[in-house]
């Protein structure tokens, strides 16, 4: 997948992410498992950039998800760990 035309916000992709990784019940409550957030907490962090990276930490860990999500996206796998470093930095 080639690179999108413009530059896409980190927070902008990341909410992107988390939508798609919620979008799936599966996929959606193994996040909150691992993240240790429930429903309430994720949407009273959506403004912290420690969340938002988290969603796309926890396709990170596995690639299969990122690059579904990447193409969902039309980001590449690149973009999105671009983007979850810069809300951790």
């Amino acid at each position: 997948m080639k690179p999108s035309s413009a530059p896409v916000n980190p927070q902008t992709l990341a909410l992107a992410v988390l939508g798609w990784v919620l979008e799936c019940e599966d996929r959606g409550a193994r996040y909150l498992e691992l993240t240790g957030l429930d429903p309430d907490s994720l949407r009273a962090g959506l403004n912290d950039p420690m969340i938002l990276a988290s969603g796309i930490e926890f396709l990170a860990n596995y690639e299969p998800d990122l690059i579904r999500a990447a193409e969902a996206l039309a980001v590449t796998p690149e973009e999105l760990v671009a983007a979850k470093d810069a809300l951790q930095a």
